[in-house]
């Protein structure tokens, strides 16, 4: 599970034609391990589609320029691939394909690229500048959710709690596409637990609704659902505390993977020991009171990416990027850069460019700003030092090593009165005539080896069994963030992504009529979750510091989105005594 890659493909003899591929993992005789539990959990778990729904529309606009090349401006997550998905549309080089990045606002895996390729074909035929702005409704039926599975799931276990086998068939609801997210289930699916045996077989199948793409964590959050929903009822089953299951079973480093590689140093086991001695955890439970628990991971994305860095004439430190920033990740590139240079994060801005002159920068999905992108930071900031201190050197006839960067000087250490302003050597290499070069670096990064996240979520439900109705009263996210360069923006990320998970569980579906058409179109019908509905969330990070993320950071975005809507099932599951299996819940369903 350390990527965003698929399991293995097979292709079994006349599969329906609407199935696009079959993924499958098996590692030993689950057949075997199954008929020699003592306790199996063999039950079936469904998951609804969802929607982004970011709160602003769709608009991009698409200009047709004299030398036969576009210009796009659109709030893209990724520049780079909307042009290089353009370009090809269009059968054209890439570089005659110019996008600029307009302010995202809210992405989560659906603003990489949308109608823009389209929209340059009209460009092209009309031969002017088209703008296209799409209403609410058409969001929602056009830019791609969530696909919804459905899984069928057989868990085993001895009388002690040791997990013995896993065997499970799962479908994705692709909607008109081919679909994807049936290899990464596989890997999360056998890559959390320490399963003596795993078989598992994806389908993604195809179907006349609209098609699906990536929403945050794609395939984490169905997939965490049916698994933890089943390690709740094993725990019920064998009588014993989830979270002590969890702890028995949890892999660790070294461990083997969902792709059959091994783990890394992991904090899988932090994250279960700080919710096992969480208040929300231990309080004493009123009538009508449960609580839930459920775990997720998240490999983490990861692309080469490049940063420049230049002093201005005012002596800030100007960093260029070509990341779009949907989720305040430019703070903590900021931070990282003011760090290598030495100075304030103050005196740092990031400048997110458009492709004809920006850096290659990886596209804003998948957890990996800060993690593909600080190290090029990092390293453009360091070189962009050396440049600055290269020309001070000479102003001051001393080493590099004995100089420092104080209060916007450049001085000598020890030496207090022997300085020069940042501002002056800027202008010394920028001058008419000047013998000194500008300071301008570079930095590049291409990070080899994920570095995975896990997370542990806790819900505190009261039920009213008269009317079915349920609140949530406590809620709490635990997770391992390696290092938190920026922890009031980590903070945000992990209550945004709880809540869009526990949305999951309070009312968020799409609902396809007979013939294939949306009939949650609108922010009337699409049931997102509501401030009353949402308690204060206690946000717990664990810090295990990744030995390759830049200053030991490591993804964040997705982890918080997995196991929200497990934990609320779990709960009212719990407090009901009505086991919840499919998303959202009905709450006829716990009316006694």
């Amino acid at each position: 599970m350390h990527g965003a890659g698929g399991g293995g493909e097979t292709e079994p003899v006349n599969r329906p034609r609407n199935v696009s591929a079959v993924a499958s993992v098996k590692r030993g005789d689950a057949a075997g391990a199954l008929a020699s539990s003592d306790v199996v959990i063999h039950q079936t778990y469904s998951v609804a589609g969802v929607h982004h729904t970011a709160m602003e529309p769709h608009v991009s606009i698409v200009r047709p320029e004299p030398d036969g090349g576009f210009t796009i401006w659109a709030p893209t997550q990724g520049p780079f691939a909307l042009r290089d998905e353009v370009a090809k549309v269009l059968e054209l080089p890439a570089q005659r394909v110019r996008v600029v990045p307009m302010p995202v606002g809210g992405g989560f895996g659906g603003k990489v690229l949308l109608l823009e390729g389209l929209l340059a074909l009209l460009a092209r035929r009309a031969d002017r500048p088209l703008r296209l702005v799409l209403t609410r409704r058409q969001v929602f039926a056009f830019a791609k959710g969530a696909p919804a599975a459905r899984f069928e799931m057989e868990l085993g276990a001895k009388r002690d709690g040791t997990l013995t086998a896993l065997r499970a068939s799962f479908h994705y609801d692709n909607g008109a596409s081919a679909g994807w997210h049936g290899g990464i289930s596989g890997a999360f699916l056998s890559g959390t637990y320490r399963w003596q045996a795993v078989e598992l077989t994806g389908y993604e199948v195809s179907t006349n609704k609209t098609p699906v793409e990536a929403y945050r964590a794609p395939g984490a959050p169905q997939s965490y659902f049916a698994l933890e929903s089943a390690m709740d009822e094993l725990a019920l089953a064998l009588q014993m505390d989830p979270i002590e299951l969890r702890l028995r079973n949890a892999v660790r480093e070294g461990d083997t993977g969902g792709f059959g590689d091994k783990w890394p140093r992991i904090a899988f086991i932090e994250c279960l020991e700080e919710a096992k001695g969480h208040p929300l955890y231990t309080a004493p439970l009123g009538k009508g009171e449960a609580v839930g628990v459920a775990a997720g991971s998240w490999g983490g994305a990861r692309t080469p990416s490049a940063a420049g860095c230049r002093v201005e004439p005012d002596g800030t430190l100007s960093v260029q990027i070509g990341t779009p920033d949907v989720s305040g990740a430019t703070t903590g590139l900021a931070m990282i850069a003011a760090d290598a240079f030495g100075y304030p994060v103050e005196k740092v801005r990031i400048e997110t460019g458009e492709t004809g002159s920006a850096p290659y920068g990886a596209v804003a999905a998948g957890s990996q700003t800060t993690y593909s992108l600080g190290g090029a930071v990092h390293e453009a900031a360091v070189e962009a030092r050396r440049q600055l201190l290269e020309i001070a050197t000479e102003e001051l006839e001393a080493a590099p090593e004995d100089l420092e960067l104080i209060d916007g000087r450049v001085a000598v250490r020890g030496v207090p009165e022997r300085f020069v302003e940042i501002t002056q050597l800027v202008t010394l290499s920028t001058e008419f005539m000047g013998k000194y070069r500008p300071v301008h670096a570079s930095g590049r990064s291409a990070v080899k080896v994920a570095s995975p996240q896990f997370t542990v979520h806790i819900a505190r439900v009261k039920t009213d069994p008269e009317t079915g109705a349920f609140q949530l009263t406590g809620y709490a996210a635990i997770q391992d963030v390696g290092r938190a360069i920026n922890p009031p923006e980590i903070d945000g990320q992990i209550h945004g992504g709880a809540t869009q998970s526990v949305g999951r569980a309070l009312g968020e579906q799409l609902v396809y009529d007979a013939d294939g058409q949306l009939r949650t179109g609108s922010l009337l019908d699409y049931d997102l979750p509501t401030v009353d509905q949402m308690p204060e969330i206690d946000v717990r990070l664990i810090e295990v510091p990744s030995p390759v993320g830049p200053l030991g950071a490591k993804g964040v975005g997705e982890p918080p989105a997995i196991p929200g809507a497990a934990a609320v099932a779990n709960a009212v599951s719990r407090a009901t005594g009505v086991r919840i299996r499919e998303l959202p819940i009905d709450r006829s369903l716990l009316v006694h």
